[in-house]
């Protein structure tokens, strides 16, 4: 490992031009590219392919194509993730889900960070920090989550937000730049359950 590579890992200023990263990501658009050309009906190709790409223990997620990746390495997926179609992991720093996680279409996640000044950002010198999104957490369509944001347990992102900063747990948060909006309480369980229960009345119904 090249002391680029250290340095990148450890969220120091890098020089993303290094030969070992820039093979790195070659490798990875490789695997990606192959993933994004698969066939509807190959879902088998595609989760042996994203066992490649990504750490993904639980072998049970599913990302739509197509996708973009930096690096695939960096990013570690719970159980039972899913993202819709369009999808962006910029992550040059270690990107972080949880379980039953859900994006919406075109959700991009930005480790990357650079440098404000051009004499310093021209000599591809950049830098990134981690990105960790909780449990049971769904994220809108076109929402960004930038370098450096955790997102907590529970928490949904309104569509197209842009979030900035941590959000904590059990709250629904929206905007530019996303701020919590109200939390999640006990009412909203109790009314999603009822809609369920209507469901499952309804569906039997319909047989």
């Amino acid at each position: 490992m090249t002391s680029e590579k250290k340095m990148m890992v450890a969220g120091k200023l890098y020089a993303s031009n290094d030969a070992e990263l820039v093979k790195m990501r070659k490798n990875a658009k490789k695997l990606v590219y192959e993933y994004n050309q698969t066939l509807p009906q190959e879902d088998g190709k595609r989760a042996q392919l994203l066992q490649k790409m990504v750490d993904c223990p639980s072998k049970d997620a599913y990302i739509e194509i197509p996708t973009r990746m930096d690096y695939g390495e960096n990013i570690h997926l719970g159980k039972n993730f899913y993202a819709n179609y369009d999808s962006i992991f910029l992550d040059i720093a270690p990107i972080s889900i949880g379980d039953n996680v859900l994006f919406g279409p075109r959700v991009g996640l930005y480790t990357a960070g650079h440098p404000l000044v051009p004499s310093v950002r021209n000599e591809y010198l950049e830098y990134g920090h981690p990105i960790k999104i909780g449990n049971n957490v769904w994220l809108g369509g076109n929402v960004v989550i930038c370098p450096g944001v955790t997102i907590g347990d529970n928490a949904v992102i309104g569509a197209g937000a842009v979030v900035t900063k941590n959000i904590p747990a059990d709250v629904i948060a929206a905007g530019v730049p996303a701020r919590p909006i109200r939390e999640i309480t006990s009412k909203d369980e109790k009314f999603w359950q009822i809609e369920k229960t209507k469901y499952l009345e309804e569906r039997d119904a319909f047989k």
